[in-house]
């Protein structure tokens, strides 16, 4: 090992140079957009086991420990990308050219956002009252700019300069447009500590403008993703996990929509204040009816390609944070409707959401022992090609 600290071959510092000895990573290796995916998928945790309608107060202390985590992991990974761009490294613009690894910008706005939600719920005894609303408002207004960029920004992109053919849509196209829902949800949880009046109520429908903004765009790619499935299939690689992604915007609609439900009273005239309160469950109870729908779906095609040997990449993360969206949502409904289905239907979630976080987070630790995780994937310039398996004699075939 000595003589691989010593080795002039390995440019860097020497904690690059112990880096590379123990994990035997190259030079070269990478740090992108999707890895902050894992805090998104860690703080979920935390904001979820504060939101549950039953057992929040026995897990306060393990949230307040999984919002440590994510914090630290937040920092860290923000810390890293900044001194991996002060070196020189050019590797988050061969990201942005990417037609695949470019979606996950939306990642970076959307681990802020969930720190964010979790320093307000869980902050105020363990770094106090003012500091906490501080940190929440700082990174709120930085996710929230830096979501809208990537939800202006990726997709235009994807109009005019990513070549991509008709099987292409992915869960991934989901990740730019989810940030605003994201912000939606936050900042409804911020709106109690706004300035009373024209500030408040301003900030109130701009979090509805983000809602709206975000869900249409969803159900267009929602619509992309069912038909590419309907027409081409599934790939069956490790892509497959980003069917999940779907369950985001889906989950934290229902949270935004509870929450602003809930905080409309104190912002906006008593005579319209009801109709975001109806509109909460109104909205909320078809849409977990296809929450229900597309997590039967993506077990069985998540099972069928693990059946066929998927290998495990960063996009297990894809596992985490939609299904910990849907405990929110759940439990907003919840909270609207009092009844027991929509309590223990978010319990059921929230094993879910532990269970896929060990998951990806064994997969993800012993990807960065073995450094693989850190090497550079192939440029996706001819995208992943779904397909479907093929007629056997007896399968019944539709002519019609």
């Amino acid at each position: 090992m000595d003589n691989d600290l010593k080795n002039t071959s390995v440019k860097g510092f020497w904690w690059k140079r112990f880096f590379y000895s123990v994990t035997g990573a190259t030079n070269d290796y990478e740090l992108g957009p999707n890895w902050f995916a894992s805090v998104m998928g860690t703080g979920i945790i935390a904001n979820a086991a504060a939101s549950l309608p039953v057992f929040s107060d026995r897990l306060h202390g393990f949230a307040v420990i999984v919002w440590c985590l994510a914090s630290f992991m937040l920092i860290g990974l923000v810390l890293a990308t900044c001194v991996l761009l002060l070196q020189g490294q050019n590797v988050w613009k061969k990201h942005f050219r990417d037609p695949m690894m470019a979606q996950f910008y939306g990642a970076p706005p959307m681990a802020m956002l969930t720190v964010a939600g979790g320093t307000l719920l869980l902050g105020d005894n363990f770094i106090g009252q003012e500091f906490a609303h501080t940190i929440t408002w700082a990174l709120w207004f930085i996710g929230t700019i830096t979501g809208l960029g990537t939800a202006i920004i990726i997709p235009y992109r994807l109009f005019t300069k990513f070549k991509v053919r008709q099987d292409s849509a992915f869960g991934g196209w989901l990740m730019p447009v989810v940030p605003p829902m994201v912000s939606a949800a936050i900042g409804a949880m911020l709106v109690p500590y706004a300035p009373v009046g024209v500030l408040r109520e301003t900030m109130f429908y701009l979090c509805f403008s983000m809602f709206g903004l975000s869900l249409v765009a969803a159900l267009i790619i929602i619509s992309m993703i069912w038909s590419r499935l309907a027409h081409h299939g599934t790939s069956g690689t490790s892509r497959v996990p980003t069917l999940w992604i779907v369950l985001g915007p889906l989950g934290q609609s229902m949270t935004a929509a509870g929450i602003l439900g809930t905080v409309a009273k104190g912002a906006v005239p008593s005579q319209i204040a009801g109709g975001f309160e109806l509109f909460a469950v109104l909205y909320s109870v078809p849409i977990f009816g296809f929450v229900l729908l597309w997590t039967c779906i993506a077990t069985l095609l998540t099972l069928r390609a693990r059946q066929r040997q998927m290998r495990f990449a960063l996009t297990y993360w894809a596992f985490t944070f939609p299904v910990g969206t849907c405990v929110t949502g759940i439990a907003q409904l919840a909270h609207h409707t009092g009844l027991p289905l929509f309590k223990w239907a978010s319990i059921f979630y929230y094993i879910g959401l532990l269970t896929a976080w060990a998951v990806a987070a064994f997969g993800t630790t012993k990807g960065m022992i073995t450094g693989h995780l850190f090497r550079p994937p192939p440029v996706s310039v001819t995208p992943i090609i779904s397909v479907k398996e093929p007629y056997y004699p007896g399968d019944i075939e539709d002519d019609t």
